[in-house]
């Protein structure tokens, strides 16, 4: 047995003897601990800060004395008074073993921090990211051992930090000479370490020591809106958060609208690749001017998006995805770099495309299988990204499904009378008398219920202007639950409902929610076929999920996650009145918010989630609804409100809904249960 001291690690619990006078630094590299240092030990970072503990440890079975390190130095002493340091703390690299210690190594010293993720169930990510800074100390160039700067500066990054094979673009020489004189030969590198298809690379060189950092954007593409996170790459913290409409807007609302535009019209794709990238570069000067930071220090963004904007993204046709058999050009993660790409950030930045799951099962939906991690878990749980084209994944550790459901734009407001995107003054949140039948809601930018005291003060000049897609679904269920709307979905008449509220619009009737003609303001109103595209955007959803369902074998679920920015703020109430998703426990219904971008965020944070992601992926078995006989039986029942023939137990002990149907005489092709007029004799 060694006679040299003992020295334990916490909270890993890595243990080993270790001569008189190592440092820390050194026994915690040997014993692979994670203590980060971006100098090499030269006392220059401050990163491998260390609190050796002193006292009797029965657990470790060592006694640590007040001499178990070396002397406090100058070092230590110099960076205190610069920048401080905490009371207790050492440096590992100055500190050496001079008896049996046990040192803890606190989570901002540790290479792989934890970064706490804010959300309804906090999870941690693990902080691995592919870009990491070195300090080096480069050779100087000798007459009689001739050798380039950059084979010199490899060297060092060789000897120092056991990187091999490093390489270099061309904008790294062009700068890299005057770097390594002005920093004495000491400079500081950003690399990054490569993947499976590329070798580690050289993306920024400082002189001296940088103690700075550098940043990565992790990216959610939507057919309706882009969102980016900034993210520091050495602690992890999101700096900003921003998003911007998609600019292929203009070119069609859904998905097969902008894949029919590319048919269409020569240079169509070409063109909505052009206005989806100017779009990017646009939002990524925004973001980093919020941030404060300089763009080209962005150097790394995984991007996370559905098949046809991974196709218009990559500058691909997506032909081929408006027809069956719906064939990707390629599944495959991509690894690119951002002047592939068009993108302002750094030149040489690293961009990975997570792998697309299916014809219509795109990277994002791999993002939430990452984010949710649905194949790890023990109860049923039924995933669903809501969107204009909503992804759903079913599935436990046994096995995981997927598919993809047409919902189109009504869920965001888009094809309703009163609909429009969030923003300040949509109505989001809605309740309905019984009795009066009369709304209450509240809008956006408004704490205030609309019939409290001070809501018009509150809601000031912006006024109330349309409703957007939570509240919709919102007011619909309430219709429902107040025996506005039949089951069938159309909407009674006064003397059927109980309120002049209820008014003859055409052949069919409309529901009144607020009046602002008198002030100038608009005159919002529920149609029939506002009801009508409700019905099929929730039919189509709640299909995809039963679909996967009769797959699995199953006519329940252990839980469901409402994901997407959008499905952070459905209630799950009014969600499965409306018949959006499969009767479950309330409490079982939770919102995972924008798990895409979630699931974006960790492949950037921690390159092993990028290898694990790819792995899943593969195993995920995609169903595909079009060719699917039971998709249409599901998509009619799931029409009614909630549903023609699944029972909804569990909702039904919750809420009262009433069984009468209305016979309005008439009834437009707009109504889901519509009734022709009789013609008069």
């Amino acid at each position: 047995m060694s006679n040299d001291p003992l020295v334990v690690f916490i909270p890993s619990g890595k243990r080993g003897h270790f001569a008189v006078g190592t440092p820390i630094l050194t026994a915690a590299r040997q014993l692979g601990v994670d203590l980060d240092s971006v100098c090499g030990g030269r006392g220059i970072c401050s990163k491998c800060q260390i609190t050796p503990s002193y006292g009797e440890f029965s657990k470790h079975g060592v006694t640590v004395h007040a001499d178990a390190l070396s002397e406090w130095n100058k070092v230590e002493q110099r960076y205190k008074d610069k920048r401080g340091l905490i009371d207790g703390r050492r440096l590992g690299c100055q500190a050496t073993v001079q008896g049996d210690v046990v040192i803890d190594v606190p989570p901002e010293s540790q290479v792989h921090k934890q970064v706490v993720r804010k959300r309804a169930e906090a999870r941690d990510i693990v902080l691995d990211p592919s870009t990491k800074l070195y300090y080096v100390e480069v050779a100087e160039p000798d007459m009689h051992d001739p050798s380039g700067d950059l084979e010199r500066l490899r060297d060092a990054l060789r000897e120092q930090w056991a990187l091999e094979d490093v390489a270099a673009d061309l904008h790294i020489l062009q700068k890299m000479q005057p770097i390594l004189r002005k920093g004495g030969w000491k400079v500081t590198v950003a690399v990054h370490l490569g993947d499976r298809e590329n070798t580690p690379r050289i993306m920024h060189i400082w002189p001296g020591y940088y103690d700075g950092t550098v940043y990565g954007l992790a990216v959610d593409l939507g057919s309706t809106t882009i969102a980016a996170h900034l993210c520091d790459l050495q602690s992890g913290e999101v700096l900003a958060s921003s998003g911007v409409m998609n600019p292929q807007i203009r070119f069609g609302e859904d998905l097969m609208s902008r894949v029919s535009y590319s048919m269409m019209n020569a240079g169509g794709a070409e063109e909505m690749t052009r206005a989806v990238r100017e779009g990017m570069c646009g939002l990524f000067t925004q973001i980093a001017a919020e941030a404060g930071i300089d763009k080209e220090l962005i150097v790394d963004a995984v991007f996370v998006c559905n098949p046809v904007m991974h196709h218009l993204f990559l500058g691909i046709d997506p032909f081929e995805l408006g027809q069956a058999p719906f064939a990707l050009a390629t599944n495959n993660a991509m690894r690119l770099r951002a002047d592939d790409l068009d993108l302002n950030i750094h030149p040489s930045a690293r961009v990975y495309l997570l792998p697309c799951i299916a014809g219509h099962v795109g990277a994002d939906a791999a993002a939430v299988a990452l984010s949710e991690a649905p194949d790890k878990s023990e109860d049923l749980v039924l995933v669903v990204d809501v969107g204009t084209n909503a992804e759903i994944l079913l599935g436990n550790k046994e096995k995981v499904l997927a598919c993809s459901s047409p919902t189109g734009p009504a869920f965001e407001g888009a094809q309703i009378s009163s609909g429009q995107r969030a923003a300040p003054g949509a109505i989001e949140r809605v309740e309905i008398d019984p009795v009066t039948k009369s709304p209450r809601f509240k809008v956006i930018g408004c704490d205030l219920w609309s019939d409290d005291p001070g809501f018009a003060a509150q809601i000031g000049a912006s006024g109330i202007t349309g409703i957007c897609g939570s509240g919709i679904i919102e007011m619909v269920a309430e219709m429902r639950l107040t025996g506005i709307v039949d089951a069938p979905g159309l909407i009674g008449s006064p003397e059927q409902t109980g309120t002049e509220r209820c008014f003859l619009d055409g052949r069919t009737y409309s529901y009144l929610v607020y009046d602002g003609t008198a002030e100038g303001g608009p005159r919002i109103t529920i149609t029939n076929r506002d009801i009508r595209e409700i019905q099929m955007a929730k039919a189509a959803l709640y299909s995809g999920a039963r679909l996967l369902m009769d797959k699995f074998g199953v006519d329940a679920v252990d839980r469901v996650v409402l994901a997407g920015a959008f499905g952070a703020h459905i209630s799950p109430k009014h969600a499965m009145v409306l018949g959006m998703i499969p009767d479950a426990p309330l409490d079982k219904v939770t919102s995972a918010g924008n798990a895409a971008g979630t699931g974006a965020r960790i492949a950037l944070l921690n390159t092993s989630a990028r290898r694990e992601i790819e792995e899943t992926v593969g195993a995920i078995h995609k169903i595909e609804t079009a060719i699917e006989p039971r998709f249409q039986e599901h998509f009619v029942n799931a029409s009614a409100i909630p549903n023609a023939v699944e029972p909804f137990p569990i909702l039904n002990s919750i809420v009262h809904l009433p069984t009468a149907t209305f016979n309005t005489g008439g009834g437009d092709s707009g109504s889901a249960g519509g009734r022709r007029r009789k013609r008069r004799a």
